[in-house]
């Protein structure tokens, strides 16, 4: 015979989990959980309804309640991660909503300008790929004017005609 799973302590933030997850992991980690306690079925019967090994579902159970506890810290997302970053996500929107007054009214944005500017402000050399990382990443994107007037002679075709 088989022993009762335990953490009970666990359900109501699990149902909340069960509720608010935004990823896949997210609602396995939460069935995995509540499957047994709530449903009364088998870790083994869990593991096949959530799509999982037997030990996955285990050591899910386990380390959800390490995080329930306080013992454990909850995985971080991929943005929270951000090693390399040389500042902030609140530290660039500053620096870029200090920098960038006058793109509001309609001007035109110059990068290399930009890039000196973003250097003093960190005190420190930044490549002209992570401004655009940057400008991408707070929402600004690259436009360029068309190269031809609209009303002007039409645009011959690359296929020879003229």
């Amino acid at each position: 015979m088989a022993r009762k799973s335990s953490g009970t302590d666990q359900l109501v933030s699990a149902r909340e989990v069960l509720k608010t997850a935004k990823t896949a992991a997210e609602l396995r980690a939460a069935q995995a959980v509540l499957f047994p306690l709530e449903l009364g079925i088998s870790i083994e019967r869990t593991a096949k309804v959530i799509g999982r090994s037997v030990r996955w579902t285990c050591s899910q159970r386990t380390r959800y309640g390490r995080i329930a506890r306080g013992e454990e810290k909850a995985p971080r997302t991929k943005r929270e991660l951000r090693n390399r970053a040389i500042a902030t996500l609140e530290q660039e929107a500053q620096i870029l909503s200090e920098i960038l007054v006058g793109s509001a009214q309609g001007r035109v944005v110059v990068v290399p300008p930009l890039k000196e500017k973003i250097e003093e402000r960190l005190d420190k050399p930044v490549a002209l790929s992570t401004i655009y990382r940057m400008l991408a990443r707070h929402g600004w994107r690259k436009l360029a004017p068309d190269t031809a007037h609209p009303q002007g002679k039409a645009r011959c075709a690359k296929i020879g005609k003229n």
